[in-house]
């Protein structure tokens, strides 16, 4: 009998339980991933959510019914099967997480050797085909089953990113949204010389306080409050398997993504003159005109996580990031994580001895930015070429890396379609006028038309 593979993606599984995922279709997928890279051992794990330990469960024995060894670490996120998987040299690792979608879906995350993404181009499809028809082999002989404790050495890992005897003694209020990251900060803060402050902290798939997404302004209050009673240095939140993490300054703002990754791009450049930094299209003149000032490579690539850390492999860039939080580093298997950003930025304060808000305020000014604007469009075709027909002709420069971007003497956007959500996606900055951003975000708004999604 076939089976439902509405849930494959462009980069991962996710789909609705159960309908879009259960345990059938998962243990399919593990005969599937079997078939199609063909390792001899695989690390496996999972997030929070309800569903998550019986659709592992189903996984493992898809892949143990196809004679692959399979290595379990538990409860864990994402980056977690990235560094296990790169690190102990497995020749393949899967992650049962939704990310930040309802609590009610679930999905899949998966790498070949070396951590190298499982995408539509590199196995995924073929993968879904094989669900789809599920028609596999006789089992001739079943893979061994082991645990691994590999969060030690994860630790020690993040910790080699900063030297935490220099750092300064901040209070961090750290928000996972009752995902999963409140696992690793509770070992990693017990080995910086920082006064973690919780909330939201314990694990829970119920979601009492909603799904863990802080690109949602509603979804902020909570960090905001608690810098501004506990008169913190610095909040982070993260998504649920926390390979994004969000910052707010001392004054309780949310510093959008984009200036996290000039931030960070100009900190390796310092340390390391010459490298590349990839970033993507959506907004890009803070990010070009730090690399450029530090004397580094500013390399643009399509936005997901899939095509960034393969530009990031083509040109050996030491670190990539998106406006979306998601940032990635070349010693970490050219792979993201929402724990070393964080790492790095109080590193930074310590070295500077400046506050977040000091070390961003300047570049805010200059390059001021709409944030993500997301409208449910019917025909984005269509919009796409109204769009480029009223802007085309008197654009400086029209890039169509991902979407359409066009750049004006003081003003650019970019306008794309969504890989994982049926929406449009909107950005626009400006040079140094709030006023002008303002002004063009709500002409092209209007020029869309659609629901706010």
């Amino acid at each position: 009998m076939s089976l439902n593979v509405a849930g494959f993606k462009a980069y991962d599984v996710r789909g609705r339980v159960p309908d879009e995922l259960n345990e059938e279709i998962a243990s399919a997928i593990g005969r599937a991933y079997a078939e199609r890279i063909k390792p001899k051992h695989v690390v496996v794990g999972h997030d929070i959510r309800l569903s998550s330990p019986s659709i592992t469960e189903a996984l493992i024995q898809g892949l143990r019914e196809s004679g692959v060894d399979v290595s379990f670490i538990g409860t864990c996120g994402t980056e977690e099967i990235y560094f296990a998987t790169d690190h102990y040299g497995f020749d393949g690792g899967i992650v049962v997480t939704a990310s930040h979608n309802p609590k009610d879906y679930n999905g899949m995350k998966m790498v070949h050797a070396g951590s190298r993404p499982v995408s539509s181009d590199s196995g995924l499809t073929d993968i879904r085909d094989l669900v789809a028809a599920n028609q596999f082999r006789q089992p001739v002989a079943s893979g061994k089953l082991k645990t691994l404790d590999h969060r030690a050495d994860y630790i020690e890992r993040l910790l080699s990113y900063v030297d935490a005897s220099s750092l300064l003694p901040l209070k961090v209020v750290a928000n996972p949204g009752n995902g999963g990251a409140g696992l690793v900060m509770n070992e990693l803060s017990a080995r910086l010389p920082i006064t973690l402050l919780p909330i939201q902290f314990d694990p829970d798939g119920n979601f009492p306080n909603g799904v863990p997404n802080p690109l949602l302004p509603q979804n902020r209050a909570p960090t905001i409050d608690a810098i501004k009673v506990n008169e913190a240095d610095i909040g982070i939140a993260w998504d649920g398997d926390f390979d994004r993490c969000f910052l707010f300054d001392e004054n309780g703002r949310f510093i959008e993504g984009y200036y996290i990754v000039g931030l960070l791009a100009q900190a390796f450049l310092e340390r390391s003159p010459g490298e590349g930094i990839v970033h993507d299209p959506r907004l890009t003149w803070n990010t070009t005109d730090v690399v450029s000032a530090a004397g580094g490579r500013a390399i643009m690539s399509k936005a997901g996580h899939a095509f960034i850390k393969e530009k990031m492999r083509e040109e050996d860039a030491i670190y990539g990031g998106e406006m979306s939080a998601h940032h990635y580093f070349r010693d970490f298997s050219y792979c993201d994580s929402g724990m070393i950003p964080w790492l790095l930025v109080i590193d930074l304060m310590s070295r500077k001895q400046k506050k977040l808000s000091e070390l961003v305020d300047e570049r805010m000014l200059m390059y001021p930015v709409s944030g993500e604007i997301n409208r449910k469009i019917e025909d984005t075709t269509a919009l796409m070429k109204l769009v480029e027909k009223t802007y085309g002709a008197g654009a400086l420069a029209v890039d169509k890396t991902d979407g359409l971007s066009f750049e004006f003497s003081t003003w650019r956007f970019n306008i794309r379609s969504s890989n994982t959500e049926p929406v449009v996606r909107l950005n626009v900055e400006s040079r140094g006028s709030k006023e002008l951003m303002q002004e063009k975000t709500g002409e092209l708004l209007d020029l869309m038309g659609g629901e706010p999604a």
